[in-house]
């Protein structure tokens, strides 16, 4: 942000103003917190909000006193359980003659969390979300903690079953689909309980005996065995594509008519979205039709990074939803690497690590890091709009939005249908569309946190849209939604 236009801001999910005209105010460090356990921000000491929510600067009487006060705060273990901020962070900056500091607060590494204040992770730990800090509740914390951990959440051995307990008919779907990219491998002769312990589906307790770890129940598992180690696994697809009816299709792991488990519920949806994607007519080298395309694959990775994402200790479970608009992904459970990393790529951290070795043993998804961002490349190159990325805390989700509107339709390198057809936008523009319209209530902070830009951008290029005549806001800032005016042509 730039600091000598700090008028023009006003405060968000990413940027906090505080007068601390009488000292360092106490309630920085929940702020400090807060921004830590989310997305990080910007503190900013001397300036305070105008009843229109904008930003004046009020200046400080001893700034340098000041700064030293945050510091020697900010490394005592009993006001800030881990100081994630390094010198540069932190610093004095002069506007129109009046001093400010400008604290830089960034999101702090799961292995870090929770960064909690006084002492007290249970009274002292803080979350960001639109309306401000708010205090964790003990499942949001107990979360943070899961995920601190360096070895994977779903590596715990469950004595209390066997491999016996779960479905044979899951294990050998899984098995052919393994035979067909590892034909010539040792594994496949192997006998079901020591081909599940090579893939980590299985170990041995200490008892000596075999048992599934979470991955293996998750992955292989009957729905009401699942329901007995994880009480709120839930899983939901559905399709709504008109407005007449709920939905048109329905899968959830709660019909008894399938097992329910984590492998059936990928086949079964993907079979039922990959509908979704428009196959052009084309040969190969054999005279065969071609009949998946570089977004098929896109979907299998978007859908395996859900599912082997998905907090599944969390309430809400996973849905995912084939709607008009596009493809919607989500599932319980924050980015365990900040949003921008993850477009970018290179640092691969899921959360289930075992669930995901096992989909990539099969062709689906990516380890390495890339995954991302050769879905985002792919489902482009097929000539849909650009893929989303959000999270959301209170209740903590992540999701992912496949735009189903194609390139062509959608003048994502041409025009959008207009009186005279003259209208284009830009890449940018195009992605800040497809947020409001894959979440029309997302406001300004939430949708520079859904595109990785900085909210004056958003605010910019939702004005753009507004003078073209695309879009326009109904109700207020925070409460109101988003309307297209001009739907993309359809040639």
């Amino acid at each position: 942000m730039d600091i000598s236009k700090l008028e023009n801001y006003k405060e968000n999910n990413r940027l906090e103003a505080k007068a601390a005209q009488g000292g360092l105010p106490r309630s920085v460090w929940e702020t400090v917190s807060a921004f830590a356990n989310t997305e990080g921000g910007i503190i900013v000491l001397g300036a305070k909000e105008r009843k229109d929510g904008t930003l004046e600067i009020a200046g400080l009487a001893d700034a340098d006193k000041m700064l030293d006060d945050f510091w020697n705060a900010a490394h005592s273990p009993d006001k800030l359980s881990c100081c994630v901020m390094s010198d540069r962070d932190a610093r004095i900056e002069d506007v129109d003659g009046k001093e400010l500091i400008v604290i830089e607060v960034p999101r702090a590494n799961r292995r870090l969390r929770p960064v909690y204040v006084n002492g007290n992770p249970v009274t002292g730990t803080y979350r960001r979300d639109h309306k401000g800090d708010y205090r964790c509740a003990q499942n949001e914390i107990q979360a943070m903690y899961r995920d601190a951990s360096d070895e994977s959440v779903d590596t715990r051995v469950h004595e209390n079953l066997t491999v016996d307990d779960l479905s044979a008919e899951t294990i050998g779907s899984y098995r052919r689909s393994y035979e067909l990219h590892h034909s010539a491998h040792a594994w496949t002769d192997l006998p079901d309980e020591e081909f599940l312990c090579r893939i980590g589906a299985a170990k041995i307790g200490d008892d000596g005996k075999t048992h599934p770890t979470s991955a293996g129940l998750l992955m292989f598992g009957e729905e009401w065995r699942i329901m007995a180690e994880f009480l709120h696994y839930f899983l939901d697809y559905r399709q709504e594509l008109g407005v007449d009816e709920r939905w048109q299709a329905r899968i959830t792991s709660q019909d008894d008519s399938w097992s329910g488990n984590v492998f059936d519920f990928y086949r079964r949806v993907f079979n039922n979205m990959k509908q979704a994607i428009n196959v052009p007519f084309r040969l190969d080298e054999n005279s065969l039709r071609v009949d998946e395309t570089e977004a098929h694959d896109a979907l299998r990775e978007a859908l395996a990074n859900c599912l082997t994402n998905a907090d599944y200790n969390e309430r809400r479970g996973v849905v995912f939803l084939w709607k008009e608009d596009g493809l919607h992904l989500s599932n319980p459970g924050g980015f365990r690497i900040g949003i921008e990393e993850a477009y970018i790529g290179g640092n691969s951290d899921p959360r289930n690590e075992t669930m995901m070795k096992m989909f990539t043993l099969i062709n689906i998804g990516e380890r390495a890091g890339g995954g991302i961002p050769d879905m985002v490349k792919k489902w482009t190159e097929a000539g849909y709009g650009r893929p989303v990325l959000s999270e959301r805390v209170n209740p903590e989700r992540s999701s992912i939005f496949l735009p189903l509107v194609k390139e062509s339709e959608s003048n994502i390198s041409s025009f959008i249908s207009s009186p005279n057809d003259e209208i284009s936008l830009d890449d940018d523009q195009i992605t800040v569309l497809d947020v409001m319209k894959s979440d029309p209530t997302a406001t300004y902070p939430e949708i520079a946190r859904m595109t990785g830009f900085s909210e004056s951008k958003v605010y910019r290029i939702s004005g753009a849209l507004r003078e073209k005549g695309i879009i326009e806001r109904v109700g207020s800032r925070k409460t109101g939604v988003w309307k297209v005016l001009v739907e993309p042509s359809r040639q």
